[in-house]
């Protein structure tokens, strides 16, 4: 069964930094580009991130730019968001999502229509 799980979300002070975790189970994380996207209450799900399967390309929305950084560790199964310089509109709930296929591209893509697999979310809060 595919599962993905969300963690390290929590409160922080803006200027602030979270390191998120997805840890995958039930398929090789090798062989998918994972991504990340964020829900704030009352919006919509927006990319925030991507990663290819070879993690030789990687995709940001513009608002994150220069402050998130997306990595893989396939051996860990695990794929991680880093965000510095936090900021207020930062804060939703944050998730990490796989095709439901095995990626065949060399690259990967921010839109909610091409990822099936879901985790429950972490939230991050940026606040003062």
């Amino acid at each position: 069964q595919v599962q993905l799980v969300e963690s390290g979300g929590g409160l922080v002070q803006p200027g602030g930094s979270l390191r998120l975790s997805c840890v995958a189970s039930g398929f090789i994380l090798d062989y998918y580009a994972i991504g990340w996207f964020r829900q704030a209450p009352g919006k919509e799900r927006e990319g925030v991130s991507c990663i290819s399967t070879r993690d030789d390309y990687t995709d940001y929305a513009d608002s994150v730019q220069g402050r998130f950084t997306i990595s893989r560790d396939n051996a860990k199964n695990t794929v991680y968001l880093q965000m510095n310089s936090l900021k207020p509109e930062d804060t939703a709930a944050y998730y990490c999502a796989a095709p439901i296929l095995p990626t065949v591209q060399p690259t990967c893509d921010l839109s909610i229509y091409d990822y099936d697999h879901w985790g429950q979310g972490t939230q991050v809060t940026v606040s003062s």
